[in-house]
């Protein structure tokens, strides 16, 4: 398909839609129980999950250049201050916006952890959980604030603590505004650093290149081993819960056009120039594997500028994910309220669910696992029992595909809207249907 020059979106689209048939094939053939498929699958993952490392090599680098590059494309003045306000009042803002529609959509859908089934595999998972959780206290708010902070950023670039990516984001913006500082003083040392800082940001991406292009494959491995040992019996049972999430991330979306269209820009013209970098983020279930698309997006096809989208790309990862940080905790915090009495319609709980939800999007991380980590610091600053979340890993995948692609979507809004506040879009650009038309070609 790459010979033929078949769009990099529509063979991504190829290996996910591949990668279900071979695993519904394997099923059939072999069962969910069957000793070839139990000795088979660790060979899928070679690529399944060597994939995934490979994106979770590039997130750090990826996160930290691109937010030293954001300050080299943008001069300190007042719009800076503006525009780093409304990046992260729109990511928060959205976050607790979809806290208010996950609870709304499991009150809808009548959602309670105690009527939903357990197989093996979800309360193996319940009891690890509840194991690796078992005294620990939920931080309170300076003790989370404290964690954001990079004691040793040599560890946090390694993704060693579980707010790594926002202790990165916080050591590049200082390395930023030192730049800054330095371009003020001396503008032929900022320019060698700008030199240097671009270079490296080449390179970087050059890797990124070459791992996305293995986007295909990896999707085709994934999806062939998720619809092969998935017990549809259990997802079956948890339909309602699958229905009921999506109905919410499609309703936080479509938040996002109205916010869209306040700016005053045509929502539809954003859903078409977005929906390639959407699908790979939904295929892919990475945040940060789809940051360099992202970033294209939106400065190739929606016209914001170059400091804007690489510091509401960046940001992104780590602060404010709608579906990961957002829906997903509120959604479960509701089901499982009623497990220890409580009413999970009374108001003042309402209230405490979306502020926790808000306050604990910080410092997410973008590739897996980052929706697990904002629902159990959700669900131990609450004091519900974190162990029933293991009831949901039969369509974890499911879900997060969606969540994934929102998440990517409200980083785009906040940069979109940003730009357009602070007159740094470009509409010709915006409204152009053929503009960065190239961008995903890999």
């Amino acid at each position: 398909m790459n010979k033929k020059h078949v769009k990099f979106s529509n063979r991504v689209f190829a290996g996910l839609g591949f990668g279900i048939a071979l695993g519904l094939v394997l099923q059939l053939i072999y069962g969910i129980d069957s000793e070839v498929l139990a000795e088979s699958m660790p060979w899928y993952n070679i690529i399944g999950t060597g994939y995934v490392k490979l994106l979770q090599m590039i997130a750090m680098p990826l996160v930290f250049i691109s937010i030293l590059i954001a300050f080299t494309k943008m001069t300190i003045g007042k719009n800076f201050g503006k525009m780093a306000a409304l990046i992260l009042a729109i990511l928060i803002g959205t976050t607790a916006i979809s806290a208010a529609v996950g609870i709304f959509s499991a009150t809808v859908f009548d959602l309670d952890a105690t009527q939903i089934m357990q197989g093996d595999a979800e309360a193996a998972r319940g009891e690890y959980i509840e194991e690796k959780t078992t005294g620990l206290a939920a931080p309170n708010l300076p003790t989370q604030i404290i964690e954001l902070f990079p004691a040793n950023p040599f560890l946090d670039l390694t993704g060693a603590r579980s707010t790594s990516t926002i202790a990165v984001v916080i050591f590049a913006a200082f390395l930023g505004f030192a730049y800054l500082r330095v371009a003020r003083k001396d503008e032929a040392t900022a320019a060698t650093i700008k030199k240097g800082l671009d270079a490296i940001y080449a390179l970087i991406m050059g890797v990124v290149t070459i791992v996305l292009r293995l986007t295909p494959y990896g999707i085709l491995a994934i999806m062939a081993r998720t619809v092969a040992t998935s017990d549809f019996g259990a997802i079956y049972n948890l339909g309602k819960f699958v229905l009921a999430s999506y109905v919410a991330l499609i309703i936080v979306f479509v938040v996002h056009l109205l916010i869209i269209t306040l700016s005053g820009l045509n929502p539809i013209t954003y859903v078409k120039k977005s929906a390639e970098t959407l699908l790979f983020a939904f295929s892919s279930r990475s945040s940060a594997g789809t940051l360099p698309l992202n970033i294209k997006t939106q400065t190739g096809r929606l016209g914001v500028s170059e400091g804007i989208a690489n510091f509401s790309g960046s940001f992104g990862l780590s602060i404010g994910q709608n579906g990961c940080a957002g829906v997903y905790p509120a959604m479960l915090a509701v089901m499982i309220a009623p497990t220890v009495g409580i009413n999970p319609l009374d108001p003042i709980f309402i209230i405490t669910v979306i502020a926790v939800v808000a306050i604990s999007s910080f410092g997410v991380a973008g590739v897996g696992g980052g929706a697990t980590f904002a629902a159990i610091l959700v669900l131990s600053a609450l004091d519900l029992p974190v162990a029933l979340a293991g009831i949901l890993i039969s369509v974890e995948p499911l879900i997060d595909m969606g969540r994934t692609a929102l998440n990517v979507s409200g980083s785009m809004t906040a940069g979109v809207a940003t730009a357009r506040v602070t007159k740094e879009l470009d509409t010709e650009i915006y409204n152009n249907p053929s503009a960065g038309a190239h961008i995903s070609d890999l």
